[in-house]
């Protein structure tokens, strides 16, 4: 579920040294399609802040374990999602 992406991606995400470096931060939005067998496909970038977050975000959507597919009527359906990924410094 979406609990178990939020924690996948926060330990795959690493804050890119170049936009730690720049004092880059803000968020990198990212669309993707969870198809019908799960697999994560169609990865587009929506908006990015530089840095190299993009493909930090990107990377860690692609590498993404497969998920249990979107259920509708008891079949399974392609689900879009648009992913906000946050990069802030502490």
């Amino acid at each position: 579920g979406e609990a178990a992406m939020m924690e996948y991606l926060q330990q795959n995400i690493k804050f890119p040294l170049a936009a730690r470096e720049q004092g880059i931060t803000g968020t990198v939005y990212v669309k993707f399609i969870v198809n019908k067998k799960g697999e994560v496909v169609n990865i587009e970038l929506l908006r990015g802040i530089g840095g190299g977050c993009e493909e930090v975000a990107i990377k860690a959507i692609r590498n993404m374990p497969k998920w249990n597919p979107g259920m509708q009527n008891g079949e399974p359906v392609n689900v879009e999602f648009n992913l906000p990924v946050s990069f802030l410094l502490h």
